[in-house]
């Protein structure tokens, strides 16, 4: 089976075409030339809740997914320090467009994982994510958190 033809039936599993679901909270579109995937994700917007992220959790679901927000592009940095699930780490500039992709980050690895200097987004999902759907750089996602006035793909659309 083609990787287009496994992301298109995995992603029927998760819940339709995202290209004709409003943009909601708790979800986060993501295209690139070939497919549209739909996460159910977790948004956290404060330094807090960027700090604390997936640590301690013993799993996520298979379209599940943590979007962290910045107020700001700038540089920035992860590791796995009490994180017990493997991740795949993606990292968007302010547009929303997919710049890096750092994939299956080692749980409980202290070793910094840099995003880039001006990345203002990070999706984490489970580790083997990107690989499974084919998750390529250039990739646009499309949520609510994103200015409308610049996201590459804004909510409306």
């Amino acid at each position: 089976m083609s990787r287009i033809a496994t992301a298109a039936l995995l992603f029927a599993l998760a819940g339709g075409a995202a290209a004709a679901q409003e943009c909601a909270p708790g979800a986060l579109d993501l295209r690139d030339a070939d497919s549209t995937l739909r996460f159910q994700i977790e948004v956290v917007d404060s330094e807090e809740g960027r700090a604390r992220g997936l640590m301690f959790r013993e799993n996520l679901p298979r379209f599940g997914g943590m979007l962290f927000v910045y107020p700001q592009p700038g540089p920035v940095a992860f590791w796995m320090r009490n994180t017990l699930i493997p991740l795949d780490m993606l990292f968007f500039d302010a547009t929303g467009r997919l710049t890096r992709i750092h994939e299956n980050a080692v749980p409980l690895d202290e070793t910094p994982i840099p995003g880039g200097s001006d990345i203002q987004y990070v999706l984490e999902v489970n580790g083997g994510t990107v690989a499974q759907l084919g998750i390529d750089l250039g990739a646009e996602l499309r949520h609510p958190a994103l200015d409308p006035d610049t996201a590459a793909w804004p909510c409306g659309d």
